[in-house]
């Protein structure tokens, strides 16, 4: 059922407000104060159902769901910090004090599954209004990144290790009976595998790589003749097969399987050869800084691909079109992407006069800005680890990290005009008039 709102705005007799004792100056009750949170009730009060309970405000949950990613919080920490914080409370439409938890902490799992990827972009779009205009940049900075996810680092041996746990597990909870559990024999093949740098450990450790590989087929196949053809636990065979056929130099492997659509990136990185997640384009303006894109993509398609959905995106989003783009060399051979010029790095012609070479050499210097604000989104607001499960789970991490970390400049710029006013009153003020009764005495 819809959430109840209060339309009246009635002071309580026994408990102060807190817009009334808190203070009007900190970052988060100015955020609060700016941002339009109507557009929320009229955008997700139609996934509601008409019966039932009342659902908890939606304000309520979308302030939760943006704390959570402002302060790189878990979901059961964010309710604990709710409780701790009245500007926190403030923040998600609280008037009075609050005494107890906002929520459970799988609510927000459900409030996430119930606005989805496009839920998660109405709120992107909501912080790129809060900075108006100048926001709105005609020139942008596009680059990618990849979202890893949360998996251990695949190798075959762990992988069938897996399968045979998790497959015995189900037969349990089957009522299947197995020929053999392998509770014993598969942790006394992992410790065989590991020494693969050991005098005569490489043909040991190949041995019992081998053994789990054929266990996990045995497993498989059991289940595969015991389970019914419509139970829940088929979608899991099928990908536990398809790691079994794989081999080790197919290009679609599976990687985790629990997250089957995780696939591997390399970037050129010294310290992190290969990367498992989901490539994340992200488009931020050139001067300003605002984050109006954040698209996840299925695949590890070329970076110049990525351009149109990621623009279309920008369009939708902030509601207009950028006449220039400006990336790195990974974008080479596209020119432009529909009406948007795109412009990567590359020797100046003969006959560009020094004017043009020092507006390109400044646009090429302005999209190494984008570097260190992805790596904020990945230190700073829960975008280096991805805990959200499925590729809905990626679009939503990255969409919901690109709106803490507008909210997050905003509340940095705000503050910085804070500084410049007063010390531009304390320069015209009070300097002059010391200065007059300093030359006095």
């Amino acid at each position: 059922m819809k959430p109840k709102v209060n339309p009246t705005a009635q002071s309580s007799f026994l408990l102060p407000e807190l817009r009334d004792q808190l203070d009007g100056r900190q970052k988060l009750y100015r955020l609060a104060e700016a941002f339009d949170w109507s557009k929320f009730e009229e955008a997700f009060g139609g996934l509601y159902s008409e019966e039932g309970r009342p659902a908890l405000p939606i304000r309520r949950m979308v302030g939760l769901l943006l704390l959570k990613h402002l302060y790189d919080l878990s979901d059961e920490r964010v309710v604990e910090f709710w409780s701790l914080s009245p500007y926190a409370q403030f923040f998600c439409g609280e008037r009075e004090l609050q005494w107890g938890a906002p929520c459970e902490a799988s609510e927000l799992v459900h409030f996430r599954q119930r606005i989805g990827a496009q839920g998660a972009e109405k709120i992107l779009a909501a912080t790129i209004e809060l900075h108006g205009d100048r926001g709105r940049e005609k020139e942008v900075v596009a680059d990618t990144t990849t979202q890893e996810k949360n998996i251990t680092f695949p190798t075959d041996t762990k992988l069938s290790a897996k399968i045979v746990r998790t497959g015995v597990k189900h037969a349990q909870k089957r009522g299947i009976r197995l020929r053999q559990s392998f509770v014993r024999t598969v942790p006394k093949l992992l410790c065989a595998q590991r020494g693969w740098r050991t005098k005569g450990g490489a043909a040991r450790a190949r041995k019992a790589a081998r053994r789990l590989k054929t266990i996990a087929g045995q497993v498989v196949r059991q289940l595969d003749k015991a389970l019914p053809a419509d139970c829940q636990e088929r979608r899991w065979l099928e990908v536990a097969q398809r790691v079994l056929r794989q081999k080790r130099h197919d290009s679609d492997k599976v990687y985790s399987l629990h997250e089957p659509q995780v696939y591997c990136l390399s970037k050129g990185k010294e310290h992190k050869k290969y990367e498992f997640g989901a490539k994340a384009s992200v488009v931020m303006g050139k001067n300003r800084g605002v984050i109006l894109g954040a698209y996840s993509l299925p695949k590890n398609d070329y970076d110049g691909h990525t351009l149109d959905p990621a623009l279309a995106q920008v369009e939708r989003l902030a509601g207009y079109r950028p006449s220039v783009v400006i990336a790195d060399r990974g974008y080479r051979g596209k020119a432009w992407c529909g009406q948007t010029e795109v412009i990567t790095p590359k020797p100046p012609k003969a006959s560009d006069s020094l004017y043009a070479r020092r507006k390109a050499r400044g646009r090429l210097r302005r999209r190494a800005a984008i570097e260190p604000r992805i790596g904020h989104l990945k230190s700073d607001h829960r975008l280096g680890r991805n805990f959200l499960k499925g590729q809905q789970g990626d679009a939503i991490n990255l969409l919901l990290a690109s709106a803490a970390s507008n909210l997050s400049l905003w509340m940095r710029q705000t503050f910085s005009a804070l500084l410049s006013v007063l010390r531009t009153w304390w320069l015209q003020t009070i300097e002059p008039s010391h200065n007059q009764l300093a030359r006095g005495f």
